[in-house]
């Protein structure tokens, strides 16, 4: 039988340093019907082959030879901010979660996940939804909240800022309160691809580069409180 379409349209890389296992996650996720277009198993290779096959979600191992996995997400994601990091990894440890997120990571999910919901995981991220192992989210959120009460360093000539319309708002408050955009769309009655375009075209306003970037923009404003 076929693969979805929704499936073979999505271009994905493996990235880790254990050959079998970066093979069972490649095969699993070949066989769900995604378009596996690269694998690597060290930190400059997955730079190199990432760059040349050009994968729209990238499944990223932290602890890799030559470079860590934060600093492959840092390269690979500061160079093509539409590129979605699904981190996938065996450490839960708070300090790995936040700095792969800042680093440009859309979601994290524990080597202990099914294959089933390695594959439900991937198709969120190339959707942009971030996902994360249950518990790990609201650790995310709960420290954009903390950074959100330090106080900004002042800027002199600060640009105005930028408008956004009722919709965008009304979008971006429901993203900082941490809904799917299925979530969303099922909650304002438009389509997910309306919700897409709004956050792209935020995106596009206020100059972020991911969704984490544009949560903590909308909890430093208050918004996930209105």
């Amino acid at each position: 039988m076929n693969a979805p379409n929704e499936l073979q349209d999505i271009k994905v890389m493996v990235v880790d340093d254990h050959p079998m296992w970066r093979d069972a996650v490649a095969r699993d996720l070949a066989a769900a019907g995604f378009d596996v277009v690269a694998t690597a198993g060290d930190g400059p290779e997955a730079v190199r082959r990432a760059r040349a096959a050009v994968p729209q979600v990238l499944v990223l191992d932290l602890n890799l030879p030559g470079m860590p996995g934060v600093q492959v997400c840092k390269e690979l994601v500061g160079a093509d901010p539409a590129l979605r990091v699904l981190v996938l990894s065996a450490s839960g440890e708070h300090a790995d979660v936040l700095e792969a997120v800042k680093s440009g990571a859309t979601g994290y999910l524990l080597k202990s996940a099914g294959a089933q919901e390695l594959i439900d995981a991937v198709r969120r991220t190339a959707a942009g939804d971030p996902v994360f192992t249950p518990g790990l989210a609201g650790l995310v959120l709960g420290e954009y909240r903390r950074l959100a009460t330090d106080p900004a360093p002042a800027a002199a000539d600060e640009p105005k800022a930028p408008q956004l319309t009722d919709r965008e708002t009304e979008v971006l408050r429901l993203v900082a309160k941490g809904l799917s955009y299925k979530q969303i769309a099922e909650r304002l009655v438009i389509s997910h691809r309306t919700v897409q375009n709004h956050v792209q075209n935020t995106l596009g306003k206020l100059q972020l580069h991911n969704r984490v970037e544009l949560v903590r923009y909308a909890i430093e404003r208050g918004l996930d409180d209105a």
